[in-house]
């Protein structure tokens, strides 16, 4: 493409997604799939209007997408609202994971497209859309619920997950030669993991002072380029960059910096993430999400249903009755984000192409239907007095987990007396 053509079919696709995503957020639509619509209704596969010929014209563009939603995702994670929550939220949180992952890898091989998909997949289904569950928690006018902070603590544990998940899954999806290649391409990925952990342990203050400096455009420049640089640098070690891109988040978001970064950089997020799901949307072809819609209509359901038992049973180890339980297994019936990162890696390695397809059809109906599960949880939580749940006296206190990321951010809100929380995680 020449140089006039790359500048409008950016601004086509910016101006494109923005618009669609505004009818469908006046009816109570997240964004996420709205932007991987208009790239599937204006990319190569559909008849009509073609902004753009060729995904891979802004895989750069798109790349930076990534970059800056997992970097974000570094900045609000902290360690510390796992210690707040206590045991009983590292439970409730594992024994979510346990639940879809395990569901997830099981409908993977159920499938038979491989090893290597069937691990893609457990991840794909096993993980919430941390954007979409906060918008849901915002829109549903939530966020003063005691269990919704059981939600958001569920969603910490899924980041600390996430970090794990992807280092290990990318030593599997290179193109490693044999099991000492794959060993050693684990160890890397591992060791170039606990270096990050190791830096956002000990060296925060010191990664602050490097980039501290009063005028903004500097300041914006500079954690930039560092979170650029190190995503490019695990990259480079066979680390996938989304990792890198989180970690050094991660370290910054340990720094007295954290919340001029978050206000900084979040503009830049959302514009850019939305280029990400665009330019996944099109790559994909419509006939190819019709070829697999009896996998994704079962993985739907299957998500449904397991998300159902856990949040039964993260309810009654919080001694929740009904009503909560209902809001917990409907809210987090959203996928979104993370399993886009992972049909992006499936894709660079070459896996099975039914899998691209797979996840956006997946993708798109649980983003529908997850805010629309979400507003109906009462018929949920009558179905449940039917069953032996204990119902406390009095909904016990989970300690606040830090709010995730949306990518379209409305502001500041008013969770309780004196307290502000904002919503974030994109």
């Amino acid at each position: 493409m020449g140089h006039a053509d790359i500048l409008l079919a950016i601004g086509g696709a910016f101006l494109a997604a923005g618009l669609l995503a505004r009818l469908g957020s006046r009816i109570g639509l997240p964004t996420i799939p709205l932007f991987i619509l208009a790239g599937i209704l204006l990319g190569p596969h559909t008849p009509g209007l073609v902004i753009v010929d060729d995904a891979s014209d802004l895989e750069m563009l798109s790349a930076l997408g990534l970059v800056l939603l997992l970097f974000y995702l570094g900045l609000e994670f902290h360690l510390d609202d796992l210690k707040r929550g206590g045991t009983r939220l590292l439970a409730a949180g594992g024994i979510y994971l346990l639940l879809n992952i395990g569901a997830g890898l099981g409908f993977g091989f159920a499938l038979g497209w491989g090893a290597r998909e069937a691990l893609v997949l457990a991840g794909v289904i096993g993980i919430s859309s941390s954007a979409i569950v906060t918008k849901i928690l915002i829109d549903s006018g939530r966020l003063r619920r005691p269990e919704t902070r059981l939600i958001l603590g569920i969603i910490v544990v899924e980041d600390l997950f996430l970090a794990l998940y992807l280092a290990a899954l990318q030593p599997i999806l290179s193109p490693a030669h044999g099991p000492a290649e794959t060993i050693l391409q684990a160890a890397k990925a591992f060791g170039f993991l606990l270096l990050l952990a190791a830096a956002a342990r000990y060296g925060s203050r010191v990664a602050g002072r490097l980039i501290a400096v009063r005028d903004n455009e500097l300041f914006v420049v500079s954690f930039l380029g560092a979170a650029v640089l190190v995503a490019g640098v695990s990259e480079f070690l066979g680390v996938t960059d989304a990792i890198g891109a989180f970690m050094i988040g991660l370290i910054l978001g340990g720094t007295p910096l954290a919340p001029r970064i978050r206000n900084l950089v979040h503009p830049l997020r959302d514009a850019f993430a939305a280029i990400f799901f665009f330019t996944f949307g099109l790559a994909i072809d419509p006939a190819d999400v019709v070829s697999v819609a009896g996998p994704v209509a079962a993985a739907a359901g299957l998500t449904i249903v397991i998300n159902v038992i856990a949040g039964l049973i993260a309810a009654r180890l919080h001694r929740y009755g009904p009503g909560p339980a209902g809001n917990i297994a409907t809210t987090l019936v959203a996928r979104g984000e993370f399993a886009l990162i992972l049909a992006a890696m499936a894709a660079a390695a070459g896996l099975d192409t039914r899998l691209a397809p797979f996840i956006a059809g997946y993708v798109l109906v649980l983003a529908v239907l997850g805010p629309i599960l979400a507003g109906r949880a009462h018929w949920l939580a009558l179905a449940l007095q039917a069953l032996p749940m204990r119902r406390a006296t009095k909904a016990p206190e989970v300690p606040p987990a830090r709010p995730p990321v949306l990518i379209s951010d409305p502001g500041e809100l008013e969770d309780e007396p004196g307290r502000r929380v904002r919503a974030g995680r994109g």
